[in-house]
């Protein structure tokens, strides 16, 4: 169920003077700067001068830029923008011990993915993202959230060629993650994020999520947010069913489609905190304040203002940088201007679920 942990005010930023607070954050990708894609394929080139110390002072400067990128634009919770990571797979399966990689498969058209092979036992050996943590943290001024791949995911996307049970692959990750998240926690972690956005394309198997999240959570305090993130498809065909789930909030995509899912979360009542992604992170075009607001006031529909968490629909990393900051940007403009609307009653609150 539910985890019943009142966490969200940690992140309300000192001296925020409105009544009402909406959490903004992000999903986790952004636009990496052009300097540090130029260094990673001078470090994969045997004639270059760049080695792995070079690399690794780039991809600090960029976490460092990006970070100050996130306060500027004036998020309650920061990411480094996943400076380091290039797909969401591929970079924990290089991490953990019982995968390998056999080159890259045909996704779709002209596109590749470097799927990887369980082909043993996966084991945690070393911290996949403890470095990145501690850099983050020591360079921010804000909290920090950490999004990491979720298990099933970890799964579902990797060819299984050592356990009888793709079920039984994503239990043993979910060891793994677990073990993970408690040592972020020790070093002061307070807000993350499960990625499962293959969750969208096998509901079915929402019970395995569940489960796998129980584990997850094992022996994580409740003053810990863990957020899901799961983007795309038929929200109807996993809902209710998240409700049951040992989560503080639930992170959706719905601003790319117009928000004609809104109402599936209206009955039974949604029992998590909502993350509600505001801008369309597949559309260049920036929206304006008083758009995000109307978005803003969709997720009002489901949960009061307290228990509200506004962000992209998901990673923004596919859009030009200038577009990601603007989109940002505005994004917070917008909900302080709901706070401000909330807190002077100009917002009329139904209970969420009413018509």
């Amino acid at each position: 169920m539910v985890r019943d942990a009142s966490n969200r005010e940690q992140f309300r930023p000192p001296g925020h003077d409105a009544e009402h607070f909406l959490l903004t954050t992000v999903v986790g990708s952004y636009p990496k700067p052009a300097w540090l894609n130029r260094m990673r394929d001078l470090s994969e080139d045997p004639e270059s001068a760049v080695d792995d110390a070079d690399l690794r002072e780039a991809h600090d400067d960029a976490a460092r830029v990006i970070t100050h990128e996130h306060e500027r634009a004036g998020l309650d919770t920061v990411v480094d923008g996943e400076m380091r990571r290039e797909e969401m797979v591929e970079y924990f399966a290089h991490r953990i011990p019982g995968y390998e990689f056999n080159g890259p498969v045909k996704v779709w058209g002209h596109n590749y993915f470097d799927k990887p092979s369980v082909v043993s036992k996966v084991e945690y050996d070393e911290p996949w993202l403890l470095e990145e943590f501690e850099f983050t943290s020591s360079v921010a001024t804000r909290p920090v959230k950490v999004p990491i791949t979720g298990p099933y995911t970890l799964a579902r996307w990797s060819f299984n060629e050592a356990y009888e049970t793709e079920a039984a692959l994503a239990y043993d990750l979910a060891d793994l993650v677990n073990e993970e998240v408690r040592r972020l926690v020790d070093a002061g972690a307070r807000y993350v994020q499960i990625d499962e956005p293959a969750l969208a394309t096998t509901p079915e198997d929402h019970a395995v999520v569940g489960d796998c999240l129980e584990r997850i959570v094992d022996g994580v305090p409740e003053a810990v947010r863990i957020c899901l993130h799961v983007c795309y498809g038929d929200y109807s065909r996993i809902y209710p069913a998240i409700n049951d789930f040992p989560i503080d909030e639930f992170d959706v995509e719905l601003c790319n489609g117009g928000y004609e899912q809104i109402d599936v979360f209206g009955d039974p009542a949604f029992e998590p905190d909502l993350g509600l992604g505001v801008v369309d992170v597949h559309d260049p075009a920036v929206e304006s304040v008083e758009e995000i607001k109307r978005n803003i006031r969709q997720g009002l529909k489901v949960v009061s203002p307290d228990r509200l968490t506004v962000s992209p629909d998901c990673g923004v990393k596919l859009l030009p940088r200038a577009v990601a900051y603007r989109k940002l940007e505005n994004l917070v403009q917008a909900a302080r201007e709901v706070e401000a609307e909330l807190d002077a009653g100009e917002i009329d609150l139904a209970a969420p679920g009413d018509d």
